[in-house]
């Protein structure tokens, strides 16, 4: 079982990040919220990580905080939800939201996650809502990662292909510019006006 990878940040993708530890890159699947808070390629990286082992597949998940790496080990305790999922549902929902969704049995907020239909939504609130005490909210490692609108706006920057750090960047001085109360429209066009200078 491989607990974390401490290494150089070799290279990221829109799901994935390769981490170089003495020579041997490490393909890590994580979040979005995970990549934009990782820092920039080259330098140092620590990633808490999960190992997943299937029949005919071996797969390293990587977190940027303990609390992330909880969640998904939750998320995937309940049934239907897969790795992919329970990703999408931590790329959308940060640890502190997540907990407050499952606390309050907030369906809608679960549901925006990408993959993640009403019917799964309400199975994942029900059937962790006695299982979320246990569970840090937040992270200190997690600090630098956008939240609510922020972490949407760096969300669709990736998806446009910029790097994670560009991305979160950009979405950081457009927050800062914009003020706390910023849409998640504002965000993303002055986001994309910063990140293309």
């Amino acid at each position: 079982m491989i607990a974390h990878l401490k290494g150089r940040l070799d290279a990221t993708g829109i799901d994935h990040a390769v981490v170089d530890v003495g020579g041997v890159g490490y393909l890590v699947g994580a979040s979005a919220r995970t990549l934009a808070a990782i820092g920039p390629i080259g330098e140092a990286v620590m990633l808490h990580t999960e190992m997943l082992v299937g029949e005919d597949f071996l797969r390293l998940v990587g977190f940027a905080s303990a609390s992330e790496r909880d969640w998904f080990r939750l998320l995937t305790g309940v049934q239907g939800v897969g790795a992919r999922v329970a990703l999408a549902i931590l790329s959308a929902l940060e640890p502190g939201d997540l907990s407050r969704a499952i606390a309050s049995q907030d369906k809608a907020m679960v549901a925006r996650a990408n993959g993640v239909g009403p019917k799964l939504a309400e199975r994942i609130v029900r059937e962790l809502k006695d299982k979320v005490g246990g569970i840090a909210i937040g992270g200190a490692s997690m600090s630098a990662a956008p939240t609510g609108s922020g972490a949407d706006a760096a969300s669709a920057l990736l998806n446009l292909g910029f790097r994670p750090a560009e991305a979160a960047s950009a979405v950081a001085a457009a927050e800062e510019e914009l003020g706390v109360g910023a849409t998640l429209d504002a965000l993303v066009r002055l986001a994309l006006r910063k990140a293309a200078k």
